[in-house]
C-alpha cells in the first residue's frame, strides 16, 4: 500500500460494507462524505477524518482510486459498526445504500467502476 500526500482538492471517502454505500446528504442530494485535506495530510488520512468527523463511523482510509482533477477518491474499510456520539450530521442525513441503488447519488466514474467490479452476489 503507498499512502499518496493529498493534493490542493476534494477527498471523498468510498466506505462500503456489507453491500452497501455510506451516503451522506449534500445540499444537491445524497453524496459520499467528503473534505479537504489539512497540511501535509495524505488523501487517507482525510477519508478516515471526514467520515469521522461527518458521521462518527471509525475507518481507515486504505486505497486511493485514481484521481481525476480536483477530486481524489479513497476506498475506506469500516471498522466500527456502530458510530459515535459527536458527528457533526444528525442521523437522518447519513444512509447505508445498496450499491445497486446508488443511481441517485453524485459518484465519480471512478467510483462507480470500483462499485460494479465489488458489488456482492
Amino acid at each position: 500500500m503507498t499512502l499518496e500526500r493529498a493534493t490542493a482538492g476534494t477527498v471523498e471517502a468510498v466506505v462500503g460494507y456489507d453491500g452497501r454505500l455510506l451516503l451522506v446528504r449534500r445540499p444537491d442530494g445524497w453524496g459520499l462524505p467528503s473534505g479537504t485535506p489539512e497540511p501535509a495530510e495524505t488523501a487517507e488520512a482525510t477519508a478516515a477524518r471526514v467520515v469521522y468527523e461527518l458521521t462518527g463511523y471509525l475507518v481507515d482510509g486504505s486505497q486511493t482510486l485514481e484521481p481525476q482533477d480536483t477530486v481524489s477518491a479513497v476506498v475506506c474499510q469500516l471498522l466500527t459498526e456502530s458510530p459515535s456520539d459527536g458527528a457533526s450530521l444528525p442521523p437522518e442525513e447519513i444512509r447505508w445504500t445498496p450499491f445497486t441503488e446508488t443511481a441517485d447519488a453524485a459518484l465519480p466514474r471512478v467510483v462507480r467502476t470500483y462499485l460494479t467490479g465489488h458489488t456482492p452476489v
